[in-house]
């Protein structure tokens, strides 16, 4: 558990090892999760169309976001970038930024923590 906000400001998150995504080329993630469920699997068998991935496109601020996260930028440095780039529309910066991360990282497991 993190103790206090600075804590949180120097946490440093790395995609995820298994992520599979793409990024076009106005810098648009999509991430890739694969449909591996054995009914998918089956279904496919039998020539249903079952589509291996599902395609999950994250808007401009949330690709810019993910773009930055590498394993070595921390909560701090990421928030930072994103205020030079896109100003007051990503206020209030940490609450946002922090509710994305928390997102991708707990719900989605698109991220992981490397220095907690």
């Amino acid at each position: 558990m993190l103790s206090n906000n600075e804590d949180v400001l120097n946490v440093i998150f790395k995609v995820a090892d298994n992520l599979e995504y793409e990024v076009d080329e106005n810098n648009i993630v999509t991430v890739l999760e694969k449909q591996e469920h054995k009914i998918q699997q089956l279904m496919r068998k039998l020539n249903f169309e079952i589509p291996k991935y599902k395609k999950i496109t994250l808007d401009e601020y949330s690709s810019y976001v993910f773009l930055k996260i590498d394993g070595e930028k921390t909560v701090k440095d990421i928030g930072e970038s994103l205020e030079k780039r896109y100003g007051d529309k990503v206020n209030p910066l940490y609450e946002r930024l922090l509710l994305f991360l928390n997102h991708i990282d707990v719900n989605c497991h698109y991220i992981k923590k490397t220095n907690v």
